[in-house]
């Protein structure tokens, strides 16, 4: 059947006309082929020939889309988007009405069908094409070569054969009428069909390059002797790689698949284009250009992250030193305000005490004519009314018209105050009578506060607040200067002085402490027997190895990696010391004090975490300022701390801000290593008062001394002096040192210190005199026979002297390990043995961390949540602190960050993977190594506050949090430079996301190498890690094991998730490429959410695990 010609219609014909057409349509696709026909020629009937031929052509894109995208899934996210971007060529089919009219309307029978299209992209994929040559098959193979085999021909089938495009399972036999193939189709080397050229490709005739013999555009070369075969169409559409030529070129674009024009100017078009993209307001766009030029974004963002961070960093800055300006002004005022307070009472005093002076001259010049014996009767009357005027001056006096808002309410009765004075007055003349036998006071626990809670809660502003702190401590130095004099009634007045706040006591008593290495079987202590008693300062002396921060270690529960013997006793009770954590402090002998705040900040950081959460506001404020007033630290308050690298306060200062660290949480029990070594006797002496004042209530102090002055001497109240070995050669009061050695024959010389003395002689530096009794190793057992403690054997080997003239001293059967047969070891054993002494070292460090004991200290301190807050501030103010080394950190991203960008070009066959493995190389580095100092630099800080009791899950949680700023800020810093030097297709937001997740993974790793390992250690790990991992992670083509072992390597996931972000915005023309590199690298475009879990959990991970370190290897 063959479509007539139709005529013109005339004016009178045009609806006659058009039911023709769509008559003739009707029949047109009934039929199998456009051959039937010989309309195509003519105008009007060729649109719609080519409608009917784009839709049967559309349905065949659809069958092959479903059935590639099952097959690959790896790189189609939606398969019809994606082969729309490929094959809607519904804005213009005139390639197919030029193709249509080449063929005289034979296109159909020249499309491949679907099993011929499987075929040649199976082979595609499998890797089997190899010089633009496909596997052998029905039409082309040894025994059948026909024109149509060669590249950019095509053929067609018999004129009675039909050919069906749906058709998947078998190819037609096509083998004739071999022409070449059509603009805007290309025909592979091997197959004898057509097949539509993508969008983004430039399909047009080849043309003979006569001098190469190369069909140009493209790299094919004519058949030998086959005079009459042409250069015909494009012959294969693959990766970029193979075959570039068939790409529309970058700086043009291609509307459809036979039509290229130049970019204009302000646009840009990258390769593969169908349509040029607008550039953007700032970038320069010329003629014919690749890529906008958008570096002055990157400028723009520079700049206003700079201006942000500067904005951030000198705004909290000045935020923070207006608010400091502000409370140092209230402070100074509320100080003024009490000493002026305390000025006028003294003045109200002087002129009372005046008009009593002339009232009692003037009274005794009236009454001359008494007897004497009146005359002193009425002395003592006014005596005693002048001691109760001077009593109740205070009620008097103007300064309880004040207007502090702050009412101070008597603690006892008057009742309650004649019992006190006759009980007073009891001690005395009972510690008068025997004064040796006096060994300190019992003071009562009972918390005597003067403070009134319901008006101390109306205490809201700094200045009432300061104003009660002063006033405080204005009557507190009012007392001092009262008892200055430190008469004996005096002191005891001051010591059983209800106003002055007792703490529960601790008395700590031990009977035969002995502790021995566990490896080595050397003493470190042995047979220490005595007692420490609150409100009492004990000090331990002895030569060097005398064990005397041993001693310390072993009241405290810290010795590790020793056997303990002997008994402990917390209050005569057998008890942790660990279940008295929260009220024992602990000064170290180092000065473990935060450089970067200032003395106020640290004492208030220390207070705020470790007093009870009941104590008010205006009592901790109290506390605080006593304790700096105490210590002389007024003039350095507001000082930085200081570091090794930035000069701060004097080392003087700085110890006694160590030990003020402790004093502020009022403990009960307070020991101290070395707190005067470098200390000249002024500062010590300041230090030592303070503690005086600390043990009037009721604090128990031990502490350990080197060769302290005299005057300082005689502060103490105990002496424990240990001999080499860890004996014990004397404790008890300081002022009966001198007799017991004199006793011993041991006279101190005239102008020698007594405590050099005596340990100068435990040296064996100076011997004892001619009257002395006893050799300097005998001492100790002197001691023990003194008291009548049991006597080792082997401690009274050479004093046959001391055992001929005591008998009836009782010995012991204890094994002494310097009696047992040394056997010489090899160098195996010695090894073994010190790898065991270290395992238990280990061991007593973890049972440390882990012990749990019940909490007797009654302090309620503050919780995990109120120290996060807390410990927030102080590692905020930190980091503000440290903006030099934030913004020397940004410098060298900044820096990175355009060096790669300028010499990592975005490679559009692998979707810039190098640019990217690269950037994950810097960034992971960068980033480390500058996450090391969270940890690493604070590490002797957090053993201090862990043991003392502070929150570890807080002190990690605050760090962790403030180092988020840096994750969020320097992704920015990097793709500042990065982003807009490379400028791939991917989004910012894309790269942002990534890189975001990336810093949180490295940072979470660099936590755990800093908390594991010392920080040179530490470091070079930083520097290793991600060179290695990330080589790991791209060795895709080596054996499954490194595979599986990349799978958990972090690079492999960020390298994932950058190539995936960045192949998206790969399609049409780019949709093999994206495939087959997808599938050379394992990935997959459905991954990309799950690239950004996996590095978000690898961080959270590592922050567990550093977590876990951190408790479980620390330090006590």
């Amino acid at each position: 059947m063959r479509f007539q010609k139709l005529k013109p219609p005339k004016s009178c014909g045009v609806l006659l006309f058009l039911g023709v057409v769509v008559l003739g349509l009707v029949q047109f696709g009934e039929c199998q082929d456009v051959g039937d026909y010989d309309q195509f020629n003519n105008p009007a009937v060729l649109p719609f020939i080519t409608q009917v031929v784009y839709s049967r052509l559309s349905n065949l894109t659809t069958l092959l889309s479903r059935d590639i995208a099952s097959q690959s899934s790896f790189c189609v996210t939606d398969p019809e988007a994606d082969w729309n971007r490929a094959f809607n060529f519904s804005s213009n089919l005139d390639f197919l009405s030029s193709c249509i009219q080449k063929t005289k309307g034979d296109i159909m029978r020249r499309l491949c069908t679907t099993a011929e299209t499987k075929f040649y992209f199976n082979n595609l994929f499998s890797g089997a094409i190899g010089a633009n040559y496909l596997k052998p098959n029905k039409n082309c193979n040894l025994t059948s070569w026909v024109s149509g085999c060669e590249p950019g021909w095509a053929c067609s089938v018999g004129p009675n054969e039909q050919v069906d495009l749906r058709n998947s399972k078998e190819m037609p036999a096509r083998t004739r009428d071999c022409q070449a193939c059509c603009e805007g189709f290309f025909c592979p080397h091997g197959i004898t069909c057509m097949i539509p050229c993508p969008l983004g490709s430039y399909c047009p005739l080849a043309a003979l390059n006569r001098t190469t013999g190369v069909c140009e555009p493209y790299l094919y070369q004519l058949p030998p002797r086959q005079p009459n075969h042409t250069c015909g169409g494009a012959n294969i559409w693959a990766d970029v790689g193979s075959s570039s030529e068939l790409f529309c070129s970058a700086g043009s674009y291609c509307p459809t698949t036979t039509e290229k024009n130049n970019c204009s100017s302000g646009h840009y078009c990258r390769m593969g284009s169908t349509s040029e993209k607008r550039c953007f307001k700032l970038a320069s766009c010329d003629q014919n250009t690749e890529n906008q030029d958008i570096q002055a974004y990157g400028i723009l963002l520079i700049a206003a992250l700079g201006t942000l961070l500067l904005i951030i960093y000198n705004c909290s800055d000045q935020v923070l030193t207006t608010r400091e300006r502000r409370l140092a002004k209230s402070r100074e005022a509320a100080a003024r305000s009490a000493r002026e307070t305390v000025q006028a009472r003294q003045r109200w005093r002087s002129a009372k005490n005046a008009v009593k002076k002339h009232a009692t001259g003037l009274q005794t010049q009236l009454s001359r004519t008494f007897t004497r014996k009146r005359d002193g009767m009425d002395a003592e009357k006014f005596k005693i009314l002048d001691q109760y005027n001077s009593e109740t001056d205070d009620d008097t006096s103007p300064s309880n018209t004040s207007t502090f808002g702050i009412s101070m309410s008597s603690s006892v009765q008057s009742e309650g105050k004649q019992n006190e004075s006759s009980d007073l007055m009891h001690k005395i003349h009972e510690i008068e009578e025997d004064p040796k036998n006096f060994s300190g006071f019992n003071f009562d626990s009972t918390d005597n506060s003067a403070i009134n809670l319901p008006r101390g809660k109306q205490m809201s502003t700094h200045s009432q607040i300061f104003k009660y702190a002063y006033a405080q401590l204005e009557k507190e130095k009012a007392q001092q200067q009262e008892f200055k004099d430190l008469t004996f009634s005096g002191v005891i007045k001051m010591a059983t002085d209800n106003k002055i706040k007792k703490r529960p006591l601790i008395e700590i008593s031990f009977k035969d402490l002995t502790l021995t290495l566990k490896a080595k079987k050397k003493y470190l202590l042995r047979c220490v027997t005595g007692s420490i008693k609150p409100g009492r300062i004990t000090s331990v002396m002895g030569p060097s190895g005398a064990g005397k921060t041993t001693f310390l270690s072993a009241l405290a529960g810290k010795a590790i990696g020793c056997n303990v013997s002997g008994l402990i006793l917390i209050n005569g009770k057998d008890e942790s010391i660990h279940s008295y954590k929260k009220i024992i402090g602990f000064v170290p002998q180092d000065d473990i004090v935060h450089g970067n705040l200032t003395v106020e900040e640290n004492l208030w950081f220390s207070a705020k975490c470790r007093l009870s959460v009941d104590l008010l506001k205006p009592d901790k404020v109290l506390v605080v300022e006593r304790v700096i007033e105490s210590l002389g630290l007024q003039a350095v308050r507001n000082s930085l701390v200081g570091t090794v690298e930035k000069r701060g306060i004097s080392g003087g200062q700085r110890k006694r801000v160590n030990v003020g660290l402790e004093m502020v949480m009022e403990p009960s029990l307070l020991i101290l290593d070395e707190p005067t070594s470098g200390l000249d006797s002024a500062s010590s002496q300041q230090l030592l008062r303070a503690l005086r004042r600390e043990a009037l209530e009721g604090v128990n102090i031990c502490m350990v001394v080197h060769q302290p002055s005299y005057a300082l001497f005689k502060m103490f109240d105990d002496l424990v002096l240990l001999a080499k070995g860890g004996l014990t050669v004397y404790h008890g009061p300081v002022k009966k040192v001198e007799d017991y050695f004199a006793g011993l024959g041991i006279i101190i010389p005239e102008r020698v210190n007594p405590p050099d003395h005596f340990i100068d002689i435990l040296e064996g530096i100076v011997v004892p005199g001619r009257g002395a009794k006893v050799d300097y190793k005998e001492l100790p057992v002197r001691w023990m026979i003194y008291n009548g403690y049991k006597v080792a054997p082997d401690l009274r080997q050479n004093t046959t002297e001391i055992a001929s003239s005591s008998a009836a001293v009782e010995l012991t059967n204890e094994p002494n390990p310097a009696d047992a047969v040394v056997e010489e070891q090899s160098f195996a054993e010695e090894l073994w043995q010190d790898v065991k002494s270290n395992l238990a070292v280990q061991q007593d460090k973890i049972r440390l961390n882990f012990l749990s004991s019940k909490d007797l200290s009654k302090r309620r301190t503050p919780r995990v949540f109120q120290q996060y807050k807390y410990f927030l501030g102080r590692v905020g103010k930190q980091r503000l602190r440290e903006a030099k080394i934030q913004a020397v950190d940004y410098l060298i991203l900044l820096l990175a960050g355009a060096c790669l960008g300028s010499l990592a070009k975005m490679s559009d066959q692998n979707f810039g993977a190098a640019g990217y493995t690269y950037t994950i190389i810097a960034v992971s580095l960068l980033c480390k190594i500058a996450a090391l100092r969270s940890f690493s630099v604070d590490r002797l800080h957090y053993w201090r506050e862990s043991s003392s009791g502070m929150s570890s899950l807080a002190y990690f949680l605050a760090k962790d949090t403030i180092d988020h700023f840096n994750t969020v800020v320097k992704p920015v810093v990097y793709l500042s430079t990065f982003y807009f030097l490379t400028n791939p297709r991917s989004s910012f937001a894309d790269n942002y996301i990534v890189l975001l997740c990336l810093v949180y993974c490295v940072t979470g790793i660099a936590y755990a190498l800093a908390i594991f390992f010392e920080q040179g250690a530490a470091q070079l790990w930083s520097v290793l890690l991600p060179v290695v991992l990330t080589l790991i992670a791209t060795r895709t083509n080596d054996s499954k094991v490194v595979k599986t072992f990349a799978d958990f390597c972090y690079p492999r996931w960020a390298l994932e998730a950058f190539v995936i972000a960045n192949a998206e915005r790969y399609y049409g023309v780019w949709l093999i490429t994206r495939c087959g590199s997808l599938l050379r690298s394992g990935y997959s475009l459905h991954d990309w959410t799950l690239c950004i879990l996996v590095l978000v959990l690898i961080g959270i991970v590592s922050r567990v695990l550093a977590f876990f370190c951190m408790v479980t290897f620390q330090k006590k």
